[in-house]
């Protein structure tokens, strides 16, 4: 019975969507301003609400990451770096909300015109879905969560930020 289990367990992991970075981000069209519509949050960002990040690339090649989110009622700034990873072109990053620390950062699904993105995890222990508008249709919303669900995350987890256009 096992053995049957695990013969399941590996047809379903092949036939799942990989969990996987883009194979191509476009730095300069990334950047600019996101507004982070649903997320399994962070500890860092548990009960926030109406959270907005600014991503600009500066000159050394990595972004300077200017997040507002309120919380208990304030609104909380934050500032973190995203850097790409080395040679490497697609949707792989590391960020770093407290020196020298550093964290996996994948952009997992663009919208051709960056309209909207996903970012999740090696692990699956983060999802956040941003767009570049505070609210998204709600059939793509659905479809978005389908395809996060398909590659292994807890959508169950998913809270939205409510935004209010």
């Amino acid at each position: 019975m096992k053995t049957l289990f695990a013969i399941a367990l590996s047809l379903v992991s092949f036939f799942s969507p990989a969990n996987k970075p883009v194979p191509v981000i476009e730095l300069n069209k990334f950047a600019g301003k996101w507004y982070s519509l649903y997320s399994i949050p962070t500890m860092f960002d548990k009960n926030t609400q109406q959270t907005t990040t600014m991503y600009t690339l500066n000159k050394d090649g990595y972004y300077n990451v200017l997040t507002e989110a309120h919380k208990d009622g304030d609104l909380k700034t934050y500032r973190s770096k995203l850097f790409p990873v080395a040679n490497v072109a697609n949707g792989q990053f590391k960020a770093q909300f407290l020196w020298p620390f550093k964290v996996d950062y994948w952009v997992i699904e663009v919208a051709d015109d960056y309209s909207y993105v996903v970012v999740g995890h090696p692990d699956k222990k983060f999802l956040f879905i941003m767009s570049r508008k505070p609210e998204m249709d709600e059939k793509l919303h659905e479809e978005i969560v389908a395809r996060c669900k398909a590659k292994g995350y807890d959508v169950a987890k998913l809270t939205s930020q409510h935004h209010h256009a």
